[in-house]
């Protein structure tokens, strides 16, 4: 009786956020006038959107790997189970935290624009209108792919093991096969017509005659072999040799031109994180090209001088779109790739510079759109993958990559199995015109040989002197709005099951409309936000007479407690492929 009751109190102390040590730890911590903290993990974390993945990233650490080790195996791995979502063929980015040393460092592995795709006109039609098949689909579509330099760069410079063992579980799912999912048949048909253009393509998904069903074994033997290159050469395995040369053909092939020179010159680059202060929290998170981080920080600054918690709901949501508004109007003018322009990042992420947003905001009153002046915000892409790792060292990885659209440009080049992102579609291609979701052009973002396109993937750490979170996201420009609301769900006491599950809303300045997903809100709070001014967009409303399910994102989180010293890992309850799971070693 007496433990069901002090289990029952531990709970209840949990979910008011009141801190629960051992008896320990306690008498320790009286001893030195402080909490216990624990030093390091009692094992690994790992979440992930596939549950192969997680389960590659696993066999790393069982194999004397480290965080990095296993973020290599599950980022490879998502490669050959998540193709409608990121691949070889595509980019991302990766936090990373060094136990050891204490240093944080963003890698930066967006693709790049081919000099023949920055030429004038190149994606105009006849009439001078954006040519949206080029801009989306085929070779012209396509950048210049980094995940490969990426998986190459971990392993090198922070990993443990070679890449021959941590690209293992990868190439034995793409030589073998795995179970196709919901999602997959689902993607393939919604792309089908594209895809099926391209013989590269229809060899590898048409193989057994006919396209991807849920339950049949999809096998990609010559992502098998490219893999099998990369492990055995490194980054000359990709970029050079006989995995570039049919690269090159391939696009070529299909009328687009890629140099050798390009292909071969692709570079990481190692970034210095944003970093910012909430609620007795440390956020690190992803500088430009991605746009996430910045809003991030002014979203979370903007709200830093309300407690929300105790805000009544509507009054809670009310000034979080008005951040959220505020946030994504600076995004539209001022970001794009560091390399290429300035960037007012150090007034961008100014509390005073927050300050002066948040004065605009009435407390009762939506702020309309077009009174803060300019035009409208890009809409980025839905498919990507996210995963995030926490080892028993403290090393902590939070890794966001993409193809953009599904299943990227459609075009695999023959003999690779690489499907090719269509990432310059991220670009302003044409100034004042929307891509296929919205965008619109402006000069920041404009495409030049080289440059990295802006980006909305938002990997972020979470530090705090008893807790520590990885979280990230796909979804769109909606990532960065859904690790907000994510983070503010952890600095509000939440577990990490609890953060993924979270309902998910969203405003990006244009169009001047709060759009939620299923259950995100009541009737009451709809209605509430509505008498503020606010457009109410819910998926009900979207298709008359609906009652089915929309949801947004993907969010994969893992966190460490260092008072109680226990490890959490959760995978978004909106997708049933995914796999969180922790294994203690002590």
């Amino acid at each position: 009786m007496f433990d069901a009751l002090r289990t029952t109190v531990l709970a209840a102390l949990f979910w008011a956020g009141v801190p629960v040590l051992h008896a320990g730890d306690v008498q320790r911590a009286a001893q030195a006038g402080e909490p216990a903290i624990a030093a390091t993990p009692p094992g690994t974390a790992i979440a992930s959107a596939h549950a192969l993945a997680t389960r590659a990233g696993f066999e790393a650490i069982e194999a004397g790997g480290n965080a990095f080790d296993a973020a290599v195996a599950v980022s490879a791995a998502l490669s050959v189970v998540e193709p409608i979502s990121s691949g070889l063929g595509g980019g991302g980015f990766f936090l990373l935290h060094e136990a050891g040393s204490g240093r944080d460092v963003f890698l930066d592995a967006r693709e790049t624009a081919p000099i023949a795709s920055a030429a004038p006109g190149v994606y105009l039609d006849a009439d001078g209108a954006l040519d949206r098949d080029r801009a989306t689909n085929g070779p012209w579509a396509a950048g210049i792919p980094g995940l490969p330099a990426a998986l190459v760069h971990v392993a090198e410079k922070y990993g443990r093991l070679p890449l021959q063992r941590t690209l293992a579980p990868a190439i034995r799912l793409a030589r073998d096969g795995f179970p196709v999912y919901e999602r997959l048949e689902h993607g393939y048909k919604a792309r089908a017509q594209v895809m099926e253009r391209y013989a590269g393509t229809r060899a590898v998904y048409l193989a057994d005659g006919d396209a991807p069903q849920m339950g049949e074994t999809l096998r990609q033997p010559e992502l098998a072999q490219t893999l099998e290159a990369i492990a055995r050469d490194g980054f000359a395995g990709f970029y050079r040799g006989d995995v570039a040369r049919r690269l090159l053909a391939g696009v070529a092939a299909e009328g687009g031109r890629w140099s050798a020179e390009e292909l071969a010159g692709y570079r990481v680059r190692e970034r210095e994180p944003l970093r910012f202060e909430y609620d007795g929290w440390e956020i690190v998170t992803a500088p430009p090209p991605s746009s996430g981080g910045v809003a991030l920080t002014q979203m979370m600054q903007i709200l830093s001088a309300w407690d929300l918690a105790s805000q009544p709901e509507p009054q809670r949501v009310h000034l979080t779109v008005e951040a959220m508004r505020r946030a994504f109007r600076d995004r539209t003018f001022y970001l794009g790739d560091p390399d290429f322009i300035e960037i007012p990042l150090e007034l961008l992420t100014d509390p005073a510079y927050a300050a002066g947003l948040r004065s605009t905001i009435h407390p009762q009153k939506a702020t309309p759109s077009e009174l803060l002046s300019g035009q409208p915000t890009p809409l980025e892409d839905e498919e990507t993958s996210h995963f995030s790792i926490i080892d028993s060292e403290g090393n902590r990885v939070a890794a966001t990559q993409t193809v953009n659209l599904l299943f990227g440009s459609g075009l695999v080049p023959p003999g690779t199995g690489v499907m090719l992102n269509n990432e310059m579609d991220d670009f302003a291609l044409k100034p004042g015109t929307p891509n296929a979701y919205g965008v619109m052009g402006f000069k920041a973002n404009a495409v030049e040989p080289g440059k990295r396109m802006l980006s909305s993937m938002t990997p972020s750490f979470m530090v705090s002197d008893e807790r520590i979170a990885v979280l990230g996201t796909p979804g769109g420009s909606r990532i960065i709005t859904m690790v907000l609301l994510g983070m503010l769900g952890y600095a509000d006491g939440l577990d990490a099951a609890a953060v993924v599950a979270l309902p998910r809303y969203h405003h990006q300045w244009l169009p001047d409309v709060v759009s939620a997903e299923s259950g995100a809100l009541s009737d009451d709070v709809a209605a509430a936000l509505e008498a503020m001014g606010h457009a109410v967009k819910r998926p009900a409303e979207e298709v008359s007479g609906s009652t089915s399910s929309h949801t947004w994102g993907n969010l994969q989180s893992v966190s460490w407690n260092r008072v109680d010293n226990t490890l959490e890992a959760a995978s978004d309850p909106r997708h049933t492929v995914g796999e969180a799971a922790v294994r203690r070693t002590r």
